[in-house]
């Protein structure tokens, strides 16, 4: 099956249900309620399961200031952060020093950060948004990330020899992102082409039991055998994709859950 737009699932799942034809979800009520099982559907579906084509690279925010020059933000769009490098490369050096930098939880951060003596020339007093005092290396590249908030990241050290702050296009992320839904006709939700018979048969079939308080054995049977498919699906890569948990973030304005 190719991919489809709303308007055509709409359009499909009514011709099955003998409703009227429509060239919009807005042209009668019972479209509209199509469109939103649909909808409601498609969360259903990505929230199952952790699909490898929600995943993709990306780089972090600057702060935008030297007064927190560690502090780096997550785009909008990422939901998960998996694997945070760093290019640690210095003045003297002659190629990239892409390095991975270690999470740790806010306590043993501050845990780390606080053996630091604050009157060595290498240590800058960093004040963080919320008022406390983070003694920051100014020598070197970062080694360690922590989050206080889930927005945020703040790194232990910058290389001031280099760069005033650590530098958004220096970083290499790759992490989880977010998906929308948005009901017009020419929407197309964003899903590999071949999930889309599962979104279809899985829409149609919650479709018939909600709306005409009846079952659809064959939108059920298939909806089934696509659900196991997906289950087993190995999508372009043999046995799927394992990812390691560096770290991650249980909403987009959730707590962090690293």
């Amino acid at each position: 099956m190719a991919k489809m737009t709303l308007l055509e699932m709409v359009q499909d799942i009514m011709s099955d249900m003998d409703s009227d034809d429509i060239n919009s979800i807005n042209d009668t009520v019972e479209a509209l309620q199509v469109a939103q099982i649909i909808k409601s559907t498609y969360y259903n579906i990505i929230d199952g399961k952790d699909f490898p084509f929600l995943y993709e690279t990306f780089q972090l925010e600057s702060s935008g200031t030297n007064a927190r020059p560690t502090h780096m933000g997550i785009p909008e769009t990422i939901i998960d952060l998996k694997t945070l490098n760093y290019n640690c490369k210095k003045l003297t050096d002659t190629k990239d020093k892409y390095k991975e930098i270690l999470y740790k939880t806010p306590e043993d951060f501050l845990y780390i950060l606080n053996q630091r003596n604050s009157s060595e020339s290498n240590v800058t007093t960093v004040t963080d948004t919320t008022g406390i005092s983070l003694l920051i290396y100014n020598d070197r590249g970062p080694q360690y990330f922590t989050s206080f908030d889930d927005d945020n990241l703040v790194f232990d050290s910058y290389d001031s020899a280099v760069d005033s702050t650590l530098v958004a296009a220096k970083t290499q992320c790759h992490g989880k992102r977010s998906v929308a839904f948005t009901l017009l006709d020419t929407f197309t939700p964003d899903l590999p082409v071949q999930m889309f018979t599962y979104l279809l048969a899985e829409a149609k079939s919650t479709v018939f039991v909600t709306l005409k308080q009846m079952a659809n054995p064959k939108a059920e049977q298939v909806s089934t055998s696509q659900r196991r498919r997906m289950a087993q699906e190995a999508w372009k890569l043999k046995n799927g994709i394992t990812y390691p948990n560096y770290g991650r973030r249980a909403s987009m304005k959730g707590k962090p859950n690293y």
